[in-house]
């Protein structure tokens, strides 16, 4: 039976985050005869120091030392089911029922102290794990955990401790996670190993969805006389190489690419007009919100641009990897999934096995940006290790697997029109998108979304991406509303139903594609109208928070005090996130007298609570940093019968000696809820880049990459 308790009985008040969802105390957290804490948390640790900012706000509510916190892995059967960590959710949901349950939990024991100690339980302090009443009498909540039973169901009640009452909540905490990466001794899912492990390695087609046609058998003989323990697994077009050690895997598999021949695969995108290329394909439209009138028809004040997005690739600097076990009929994946059950749901179809014969745990790997390669490359070494049962196989993707066989963030044209009155007032606001869907993460279908599934001798169907609502966050769709005071708009979107790339989640989703258009765009009616770019957001912005942070980075930035020197430009661009997460303003300081540089990055954020305040700014700077490198120089690249994505010197990325120095104000909330920070400032960081190029160029970029080359040409058509 799984640990992760189902049986909901009804609160007598409402639960927050994912505790509505397993009210039980005992899923969450236990409690030793040392007074030691384990938690189970249904979200994981991606790089973005959820566990630490988990451990604050427990030990607050229990009141004891971080030290005393530790964590059980997140496992299928064991873990509640939080879904994906994704979306900047992860203290929303997963943290804010933590911080209920150990409010309860500290309750009970409180009670339970009381009792014993003939005192009410209001007259007990508590102070690291111990109870002390009147004449000095204590208990710890190792003395208690045998008295004290968290098999019950959450009530609601006690009430998490006051903002002002919080200890540890909000303080810049070490990180619980850095230090074992430092010496070596918490290591990722690629430095384990087993007993009896196998290594394999898989052979991806040349060209998207191409079929295996032949296989020569002969040099496969002769592989195996030079290494007769591999084993070659081959379902259909999915075909790996299982050796005792990962070199003799990596080397066979190369050899066995010289045997093989491919035919088909998908038509290749237009990589010289991605935009025209995105508006020609077959769509599925949908109005995503009509505000005030309906659009009228095209008028003399009426100004339409275009901006693109390109694919782009996950970039994830350690390779996908995962080890799987069948042992007894039942499979055992490690995985650094985002999502475990997601993932046990389509290896269960796969295999056609019931969820409960697949137990899928969580292992750390070296971060991730959205739907990766991870979930892949589970599948690839759930169906090696089936030739192999009893012996686990560790299956690590090569870096041209990383790069090309992931899934991609999906390209986008984003079209916006406005009318313009007389003063400058914004009358009419058309916004549309093209784009394919931006999520097919494992699990949310009727069949599975894994990369070899499409390949099997008996394949199962590749189903296009798709898009969450947008009450929900949205994919494409995300941000495209804007955030400002607008009386009448139309947002429309066309989701392109031809995919021959496999789309799906990239940090931020459309946010960053629709935020860099918004914003572009805005700074292009100010210049219209004659207004400074922060004075013309401010009189369209009506929420007094998003006011904050606007100002608050253009007072970092001294913008519009400080003379700037010839080829330096400052931009200026802001967002909240989802329209209902964190909000953040970003100005940048851009060098363009050479190949586009970014030099500052100025960063105000309201993100509600903040639990770490070293841990936010880690992402936000980190997310900006990721930004500029997307703004300034990734994009997936095509031939014409394959990608050409294959490594860093075709797919390059911002490199360190060009992270600009970024510089992050968080104008913390502590009685607001929290709102996230992982993904806030990818769209407000592009299109401020973009401004600040404008600013000192007099050319606007609305295609990105913003590289030397689309500054030239723009350059040319002014000339021309």
């Amino acid at each position: 039976m799984d640990r992760a308790v189902t049986d909901r009985p009804s609160p007598r008040n409402p639960l927050p985050g994912s505790l509505a969802a397993y009210p039980r105390l005992d899923t969450w957290i236990s409690v030793d005869g040392a007074g030691h804490f384990t938690l189970f948390p249904g979200k994981v640790e991606l790089g973005q120091g959820i566990l630490t900012a988990l451990a604050q706000i427990a030990a607050d509510e229990l009141d004891v030392q971080v030290s005393r916190i530790a964590f059980a892995p997140t496992r299928t059967g064991i873990s509640p089911n939080e879904g994906v960590t994704s979306g900047s959710l992860s203290i929303r949901d997963c943290g804010m029922a933590i911080r209920q349950a150990c409010a309860e939990v500290r309750g009970l024991f409180c009670g339970e102290a009381a009792r014993r100690l003939g005192v009410a339980p209001d007259s007990l302090t508590v102070f690291d794990g111990v109870f002390r009443g009147a004449g000095n009498l204590s208990l710890t909540y190792g003395e208690l955990a045998s008295a004290v039973s968290l098999a019950q169901t959450a009530t609601g009640t006690p009430s998490p401790k006051s903002a002002t009452n919080r200890r540890i909540a909000g303080t810049p905490e070490q990180r619980i996670d850095i230090p074992g990466r430092v010496f070596g001794t918490r290591g990722y899912i690629h430095d384990i190993r087993q007993q009896g492990m196998l290594h394999g390695r898989i052979l991806r087609p040349p060209r998207p969805d191409a079929h295996l046609t032949t296989l020569d058998q002969a040099a496969i003989d002769s592989l195996k006389a030079k290494h007769p323990d591999i084993i070659l697994v081959r379902d259909g077009s999915f075909i790996g190489i299982i050796a005792a050690s990962e070199p003799v895997a990596r080397r066979t598999i190369q050899a066995v690419a010289k045997a093989t021949s491919w035919e088909g695969g998908f038509e290749i995108p237009d990589g010289g007009d991605l935009g025209g290329w995105l508006e020609k394909q077959p769509v599925e439209t949908e109005i995503v919100e009509q505000r005030g009138k309906v659009f009228p028809p095209a008028s003399a004040s009426r100004i339409t641009r275009d901006y693109t997005k390109p694919f782009l690739a996950h970039g994830s600097i350690g390779p996908s990897c995962a080890i799987a076990e069948w042992k007894a009929g039942k499979l055992h994946v490690a995985s650094h999934s985002q999502g475990v059950y997601n993932l046990r749901t389509d290896l269960a179809l796969v295999f056609d096995l019931p969820p409960d014969q697949v137990v899928v745990t969580h292992i750390e790997g070296s971060g991730c940006y959205g739907h990766n390669g991870a979930d892949d490359v589970a599948l690839d070494a759930a169906l090696l290790a089936r030739a192999v049962p009893g012996h686990p196989v560790r299956v690590q993707w090569s870096r041209k697997d990383e790069l090309s066989s992931s899934p991609f963030g999906a390209a986008m044209r984003v079209r916006i029109s406005a009318d313009i009155a007389a003063d400058g007032t914004i009358t009419n606001w058309r916004h549309q998108i093209w784009s394919n869907g931006q999520t097919a993460r494992p699990g949310r279908a009727k069949t599975p979304g894994l990369l070899a599934a499409f390949a099997l001798e008996k394949p199962f169907p590749r189903l296009a991406a798709s898009d969450p609502p947008l009450a929900v966050g949205g994919g494409a769709q995300r941000n495209a509303v804007p955030y400002y005071d607008i009386a009448n708009c139309s947002i429309i979107k066309h989701r392109v139903l031809n995919e021959p790339l496999r789309t799906s989640s990239m940090r931020s989703l459309g946010a960053i594609g629709n935020v860099f258009a918004i914003e572009s765009f805005l700074d292009e009616l100010a210049e219209q109208a004659g207004r400074d770019p922060l004075a013309y957001r401010l009189g369209l912005l009506k929420d007094p928070r998003a006011h904050a942070v606007v100002l608050r980075a253009a007072e970092m930035a001294n913008w519009g005090q400080t003379p700037l020197d010839e080829g330096i430009g400052h931009g200026l661009a802001f967002a909240r996130y989802k329209n209902t997460s964190g909000y953040c303003a970003v100005i940048a300081e851009v060098d363009v007298n050479a190949a586009p540089k970014v030099k500052t990055l100025w960063i105000a954020a309201d993100i509600g609570e903040v639990i770490n305040s070293d841990g936010a700014i880690n992402q936000i700077e980190g997310g900006a940093i990721q930004a500029t490198s997307w703004a300034l120089k990734e994009e997936v690249q095509f031939s014409t019968n394959a990608l050409e994505c294959g490594s860093w010197e075709n797919y390059p990325i911002l490199r360190f000696s060009e992270v600009p120095n970024v510089t992050v104000d968080l104008l913390n909330q502590p009685d607001q809820p929290p709102l996230g920070a992982g993904e806030i400032a990818h769209g407000p960081t592009a299109a401020a880049i973009a401004n600040a190029i404008h600013k000192a160029l007099g050319v606007r970029l609305r295609q990105m990459p913003l590289t030397r080359d689309r500054i030239l040409a723009a350059m040319e058509t002014i000339d021309a």
